[in-house]
């Protein structure tokens, strides 16, 4: 684990690759899910393999990041991208997300001009879900996170007070006027199987976004960590998508 100091945060990351490479790929985690989860390490070695230098982290005031809960923002994921690939030296940058992280994913993909590619996995273009009011205790909700590697559910899990403030940040963020005009490659996967993420959402991004584009099927739940399967098929799909869209 290594910390990185950026201009408004301090983040950590897990990194593989060459730093020198000419071009950069950013994973992003789910909301208060880790950078050490083993479907995020999986990505992140892949892309490594593919000749990027390859990064993840956990974002502001949640697992090995510094910094209060209050910081974990879609405002401030954001933040954290921009400053990333500028950190870097403005290369041209990847970005894949995972879940709310493929949210953060189409938000900075559409809008930095140095993101060349983006791919959301299982992914709401819009405001993250309010949560029920009888699951709101002082302003906060609480959530749970297995362990890392994340590969089972365990039972010992780290707690997060998330507060409110989270989805009152995340209601000024839509994604799909973005995508309508974006011209740069789009990859978006949805799992058949999935109840926390529509597939009907994800199937309406795509419908919405600008060429060029591609959509693929995995007969996935939303927590694809636990199907490595599922994993080396998202892996191959990237690969392909890449590939073609050099």
């Amino acid at each position: 684990m290594t910390i990185i100091k950026l201009k408004t945060f301090e983040i950590a990351v897990y990194e593989k690759g060459y730093p020198n490479s000419s071009k950069l790929a950013i994973v992003i985690p789910g909301r208060l899910d880790t950078k050490d989860y083993i479907n995020i390490t999986s990505l992140v070695n892949f892309l490594a393999s593919q000749g990027y230098f390859a990064l993840s982290f956990d974002p502001p005031g949640t697992w090995e990041s510094p910094g209060d809960i209050e910081l974990c923002t879609t405002t401030n994921y954001l933040k954290v991208v921009d400053e990333l690939i500028e950190y870097f030296g403005n290369k041209p940058t990847l970005l894949v997300g995972n879940s709310r992280g493929g949210t953060i994913a189409m938000l900075a993909g559409s809008k930095n001009f140095y993101v060349t590619h983006f791919i959301s996995i299982f992914s709401n273009y819009g405001a993250p879900k309010y949560p029920a009011e009888d699951s709101i205790v002082n302003g906060a909700i609480v959530q749970y996170r297995d362990l890392p590697s994340g590969n089972v559910k365990t039972k010992e899990q780290k707690v997060f007070y998330l507060p409110l403030n989270y989805f009152k940040d995340g209601e000024q963020y839509n994604a799909l006027n973005d995508l309508k005009h974006c011209l740069k490659p789009k990859l978006f996967f949805y799992g058949t199987q999935d109840t926390t993420v529509n597939p009907a959402i994800i199937k309406t991004a795509y419908k919405e976004s600008a060429e060029p584009k591609i959509i693929h099927e995995l007969g996935s739940t939303h927590e694809c960590r636990f199907q490595p399967e599922i994993m080396e098929e998202i892996n191959q799909i990237i690969g392909k998508f890449l590939e073609k869209y050099r």
